[in-house]
């Protein structure tokens, strides 16, 4: 999945690498073969740093100040079309794996959500679809970011192998 390397201060007052690998919060879906996601970091208001937070987040959008990073890796579109794929289920996994953001997903138009955030994707691989409720698009490939306003949108993957986008989601204190 992704390696995530963090740096602290040693008892001397040396820095150290204090980890060196993945996430603790790193999912590999079972019920959308190819989904993924790791929760890389996050931060509170006001930012300092911290022994590992992941593993203590009961909220996958944060409040305002309040950071989050995580890497998502996105399937192509023919995993939802594929007759094995079972929407239930694979619900039921996204509300387990990330509290507080699939809940914000709208259950009559698949993948469309808004998050009370600004973030900021950088696509890692592979080319992403953004989808936006006035009906404009953009496609995204290797290198290209966007920054997202808290607007209505969605995510899709229309070619044949995975997309992997890494987010910075800041909170942003309420949906504009």
């Amino acid at each position: 999945m992704v390696r995530r390397v963090v740096t602290g201060i040693s008892a001397s007052g040396k820095p150290v690498v204090v980890s060196d690998g993945e996430p603790p919060r790193t999912r590999q879906y079972t019920h959308t073969p190819g989904f993924a996601n790791s929760l890389v970091w996050s931060t509170a208001a006001p930012a300092a740093p911290s022994a590992d937070p992941t593993a203590a987040i009961r909220s996958w959008v944060p409040g305002p100040g309040e950071t989050i990073a995580l890497t998502v890796t996105f399937p192509p579109a023919s995993v939802y079309a594929d007759p094995s794929f079972n929407p239930a289920a694979a619900g039921a996994e996204q509300l387990e794996a990330t509290p507080g953001l699939a809940e914000l997903f709208e259950p009559d138009a698949p993948g469309m959500h808004t998050t009370p955030t600004v973030d900021y994707g950088v696509v890692l691989q592979g080319e992403i679809v953004l989808d936006l409720d006035g009906g404009e698009v953009a496609t995204l490939g290797p290198g290209d970011i966007v920054v997202q306003n808290s607007t209505r949108h969605a995510w899709r993957n229309p070619g044949t192998e995975p997309a992997t986008v890494f987010f910075v989601l800041i909170g942003a204190g309420g949906a504009s």
